[in-house]
């Protein structure tokens, strides 16, 4: 087959054509909003399919680096187009297989597209410098190497703009790719590989393997013929596949858990706040790594902030993401959903008071899907667990913090450090802000979730592996610096 037409029968993209796993088993991939519809068939990908995938893209990686960096660009560049062109399509199948609503999934899809078309452009910037030797009669240069096959592991919250982000530089800097989307959005993830093959991609630079992270995530992060690992996902499995990487000396990055702060100073403008706190903490669900968890409010204005904050999460909707009228769709498959209700059980059961939400809505239409509203919690303490360890949910912790200071050292009370917002007219609280705070992210009168692909994105602590992704910091993972001695 040489295109994926059956859009409920999804195959692994190896070499260039569509196929079954070697196995033929396959799952059901299910919409979260009606947990009883099914929007396609993925395959249950076994070790033989991962081994197919790897062998492509050696054959592949070659003639590809080879390639002028231009010509590499200017398959991006198409790639980029195609995507564009297929923003309802693509944006719909994301709604409706991992729940957020059609304008955040038409919104990260726009974004995958500027993605690439950014990555496309890298292939004229420069990839080296020229360095003076000692030797008088020596020229000597540096330039970069691609590291040859790289595995992806993406995960579902963001099933286009995150394989995006590493696939695209991955490319451009010359390797070939062996990419393990999330199963629980393999049918999207196809739809992005369509993309690519409809570009003109040569067979074997870009493999698609669907399966269990047990065995084909794990597979890849010990196949010793894939050279790099790039991983988004959870701390835990995270450092599984660090550690299968590391045994055997291949290059690993990690970008995985946040349990991300907003501080209201005294002197902040509370509607905006408001507006940030909601909008960072509960789109999408809450299911962001950057989304805004643990909400700091300095003593002074924190009545009146949580007062008004409520006022605007009880105006919520709840409901089916390609409904137009839905602000929150539903936690994006039923493990997350009881992942969130055992969190929301267990702040109650620390002593931390609910104020509103976090229970199953009984209006028409939502008992067959995964849904839950949007929880704020008060008289959250820092050691509480709702205040410590990542849910993944929409659900605010309130914490009250006696002055600035005091909200300082409470955001950094985590182990976490991967972004972190502060709401301040104040120069001297933003420029304390900057420099005190433990985060791969800090944000000004602004959402802790906003990423810009141009920036470099990445944690401290234990939220990466302390390497970036995104804008030109990507170069740093994707290639080796070679240093060239030349003496006539």
């Amino acid at each position: 087959m040489s295109s994926n037409q059956d859009a409920k029968n999804i195959g692994n993209y190896i070499n260039g054509q569509w196929k079954p796993s070697v196995g033929g088993g396959s799952q059901a991939s299910i919409n979260p909003a009606r947990k009883s519809e099914v929007v396609g068939y993925v395959p249950d990908s076994q070790n033989a399919d991962l081994n197919e995938a790897v062998e492509a893209a050696q054959a592949a990686k070659r003639p590809w680096r080879k390639l002028a960096g231009s010509q590499r660009g200017a398959l991006l560049f198409k790639a980029a187009d195609i995507m564009e062109s297929r923003l309802d399509e693509i944006g719909e199948t994301m709604s409706r297989e991992m729940g957020k609503t059609f304008p955040e999934a038409k919104g990260e899809t726009a974004r995958g597209v500027a993605i690439l078309r950014y990555y496309a452009g890298e292939g004229m910037r420069k990839i080296g410098d020229v360095i003076p030797s000692t030797d008088a009669d020596a020229f000597m240069f540096t330039t970069r190497m691609p590291l040859g096959v790289v595995g992806v592991i993406s995960p579902w919250n963001f099933p286009v703009a995150i394989p995006v982000w590493k696939i695209a530089p991955a490319l451009i800097y010359g390797n070939s790719v062996v990419w393990k989307p999330a199963t629980e959005t393999a049918v999207t993830a196809s739809k992005i590989a369509e993309c690519f093959h409809d570009a003109g991609f040569p067979a074997g630079v870009l493999n698609m393997v669907v399966g269990s992270g047990s065995t084909i995530g794990q597979g890849i992060a010990s196949h010793p013929g894939i050279h790099g690992l790039t991983f988004t996902g959870s701390n835990e499995v995270g450092k599984q596949v660090g550690q299968s990487a590391l045994k055997r000396g291949a290059k690993y990055q990690l970008e995985m858990g946040g349990k991300n702060p907003i501080i209201i100073a005294a002197d902040a403008d509370l509607d905006l706040a408001v507006e940030a706190t909601i909008s960072g903490g509960l789109r999408s669900t809450g299911q962001k790594c950057t989304a805004t968890s643990r909400v700091i409010v300095v003593r002074d204005v924190y009545e009146t902030f949580k007062e008004k904050l409520l006022e605007k999460v009880k105006s919520l909707k709840v409901g089916d993401g390609m409904d137009a009228s839905t602000w929150l769709g539903p936690c994006a498959n039923e493990k997350q959903l009881e992942t969130v209700l055992s969190y929301i059980k267990k702040g109650k059961e620390e002593g931390a008071v609910l104020l509103y939400g976090g229970d199953r809505p009984d209006e028409a239409g939502l008992a067959d899907g995964f849904y839950v509203t949007p929880a704020v919690f008060d008289r959250v303490t820092s050691r509480m667990a709702i205040a410590q360890e990542e849910i993944f949910g929409p659900v605010l912790t309130l914490i009250e913090a006696a002055d600035f200071e005091s909200a300082v050292d409470l955001a950094n009370d985590t182990d976490f450090g991967l972004s972190a917002s502060i709401y301040t007219r104040d120069i001297g609280n933003i420029l304390n802000f900057v420099q005190e705070m433990d985060a791969g992210l800090v944000r000004v009168n602004a959402e802790t979730a906003g990423v810009e692909l141009q920036a470099p994105f990445g944690g401290m602590k234990q939220s990466s592996s302390h390497s970036r992704e995104q804008g030109q910091a990507a170069i740093e993972f994707f290639t080796s610096i070679k240093t060239v001695f030349i003496k006539p």
